[in-house]
């Protein structure tokens, strides 16, 4: 039980990073059964470019728009968007926007890295690549331009340009390192500056992360008992034909009002929408945006709590 609770306590402090993680493994496990099981380069001038790039981006580009798909956030932002005037539109929707893709661009680029350091999808894309074949066939057989689509099917003859094989590999395992290595930087160098530019502490991060798992149990639990005895008592009216006892529900504009996207004010310390609305100073005052409110990327992980997942809905 207590390694259990050891286990559990892991996931709570560090889900986050063991999803990306979870993520980028899978992702990678897959790229390898594709490269193995799926591809066959062509070894054809006309198809060796298109085909390679199709298995190099097309499955990163998918990946790119699953991780949207699967983004809380990506339905908070868009849930009732078009019935609302002005939704998501500004420096606010950008920022959003840039914030979602960046969480989505974790797999697509786990892939197109793994992808190139093998150097399978690459070594075909290249080989039907004409200017390339140019600068590498220089001083070699007259006839290695020919052959170069050949090259990734080991059907080469001449032996100085089967060996080009070797060198298209070793140009794929450099542009996957360079990627690693960049993808590292940019996000070091962007964990950082949000976390320089945070408004709060990181004791206080910890806090709010703690307080947001709470209220979505809570409130969770508590929608599932207030749906359960509203769904009761209908169906109780329904098949003894009697009127129905009072249910405080909250309102349309009461769900929109807590379903929006946080903001933060430093005049103020609510930790979500809910929490601000349940302060709220005015019973009919909207808590969406005020004077002073500003979208703080570190609080990005506010939006991307729910009662479900996006998978559901």
């Amino acid at each position: 039980m207590e390694k259990f609770r050891a286990v559990l306590d892991l996931h709570l402090k560090h889900h986050s990073a063991l999803g990306y993680g979870l993520v980028s493994l899978l992702t990678a496990g897959g790229e390898r059964i594709f490269s193995t099981a799926v591809f066959q380069c062509p070894c054809s001038a006309a198809w060796n470019l298109p085909y390679g790039l199709v298995f190099l981006l097309v499955p990163a580009l998918a990946l790119f728009l699953l991780g949207y798909v699967l983004s809380a956030r990506t339905w908070r932002l868009l849930t009732g968007c078009c019935a609302r005037p002005g939704c998501g539109s500004g420096l606010r929707g950008v920022l959003v926007c840039a914030q979602l893709s960046a969480a989505a661009a974790v797999a697509p680029l786990t892939w197109v890295a793994v992808a190139l350091l093998g150097g399978t999808f690459y070594e075909c894309a290249a080989s039907g690549n004409a200017f390339l074949a140019r600068r590498l066939c220089l001083g070699r057989d007259p006839s290695c331009e020919t052959q170069m689509p050949l090259v990734p099917c080991g059907q080469v003859k001449a032996p100085d340009v089967q060996e080009l094989q070797k060198e298209l590999k070793a140009q794929s395992q450099v542009l996957g390192w360079v990627l690693v290595a960049a993808v590292m930087i940019v996000l070091l160098i962007c964990t950082s500056v949000t976390r320089c530019l945070s408004p709060v502490s990181f004791l206080q991060l910890k806090f709010w992360k703690i307080y947001l798992e709470q209220e979505q149990q809570i409130l969770k639990s508590q929608a599932t008992e207030h749906a359960t005895e509203l769904a009761k008592e209908n169906i109780r009216c329904f098949f003894e034909s009697s009127s129905p006892k009072e249910h405080n529900t909250p309102s349309i504009k009461d769900w929109q009002q807590i379903s929006s996207l946080y903001t933060y004010n430093p005049k103020e310390q609510y930790y979500s929408m809910l929490h601000k609305y349940v302060n709220r100073k005015e019973k009919n005052q909207s808590i969406r945006s005020s004077q002073g409110d500003a979208m703080i990327p570190v609080l990005g992980f506010v939006d991307s709590t729910g009662m479900n997942t996006s998978a559901g809905l």
